[in-house]
């Protein structure tokens, strides 16, 4: 069974937020304008663009990791624009852009709902292997080597943003976070996943997913780069978002498959809305 994302009760889940990550840094010094590029993680990952649409290569989890999350935001967006299923392209009219698309893998079933998509990374590999394969599943979609920085410095918004899998491989989780932000057109959407930084992460996602199973190659990820709950909304806060839903990602090991779930200590998905306005809220600094 598949568990329905919650609606955040923001006094209750900040407390409780609060509580997992007391004593754990913030990560971001907030410095608006400036890159978020990690070099290193952008060079891994171009070495890596081949390998995209290869289910079985090494982005097989993340290839049975989209659904659940294409699900997630499929059914925000028919909510809160007021859409349904019923129509053949329920999201005609809807600009997303996709921060971080890497192969495509979530741009194209968005484009394939009606959304008019535009996806960018710094790696250029990505961004060639996910023209290329849109090409060949003849889908008008906008790839582009660029940042979400670069894209805002330049005017573009959009109705929905999303960043998934991304805030944990960026150089300042503050500034991309407040870049996204800035990304969003007002009434719109911004969609975060991420990993929490819990000993069960390190556990499952770094010794367990990398090094024991081999659903990832190793490196792929660092602990001290996972994101609290309750760091990532600080920083959505910081933007001027608060978060709509939140919902945990597991692993179901007797089906093999990935399913929506209230647990948030490994993986776990956000979508934000922009909130009335009001005071900019202070980031927290660092400890």
């Amino acid at each position: 069974m598949t568990a329905a994302p919650r609606r955040v009760n923001r006094r209750k889940a900040g407390d409780a937020a609060a509580r997992r990550s007391r004593g754990a840094p913030w990560k971001g010094t907030g410095m608006a304008g400036a890159s978020t590029v990690d070099a290193g993680e952008v060079a891994r990952f171009d070495r890596m663009a081949r390998t995209w649409w290869d289910p079985d290569g090494p982005m097989r989890t993340l290839h049975r990791f989209n659904p659940v999350r294409l699900t997630f935001i499929r059914d925000q967006m028919l909510g809160h624009f007021g859409r349904t299923l019923d129509a053949p392209r329920p999201f005609e009219g809807l600009s997303v852009l996709d921060v971080g698309c890497g192969g495509g893998l979530l741009c194209e079933p968005l484009a394939r709902l009606g959304g008019s998509v535009t996806g960018i990374d710094p790696a250029p590999g990505n961004v060639e292997v996910a023209g290329r394969h849109a090409a060949r599943s003849r889908l008008a979609i906008d790839y582009r080597q660029s940042t979400v920085e670069e894209m805002v410095a330049a005017g573009a918004r959009f109705d929905v943003v999303t960043a998934m899998e991304v805030v944990e491989h960026v150089a300042d989780v503050g500034a991309f976070v407040d870049a996204c932000c800035s990304a969003v057109k007002p009434g719109g959407l911004l969609f975060m996943a991420t990993i929490n930084r819990t000993m069960r992460s390190f556990a499952l996602a770094i010794v367990g997913a990398e090094y024991v199973l081999g659903w990832l190659p190793r490196g792929t990820h660092r602990w001290e780069k996972f994101v609290t709950p309750r760091e990532l909304e600080d920083a959505l806060a910081h933007g001027g978002f608060r978060i709509r839903e939140e919902a945990g990602v597991v692993f179901n090991p007797l089906a093999s498959e990935w399913r929506m779930s209230s647990d948030t200590a490994v993986n776990y998905m956000v979508s934000a809305t922009r909130r009335s306005r009001g005071p900019r809220p202070r980031r927290r600094a660092p400890q």
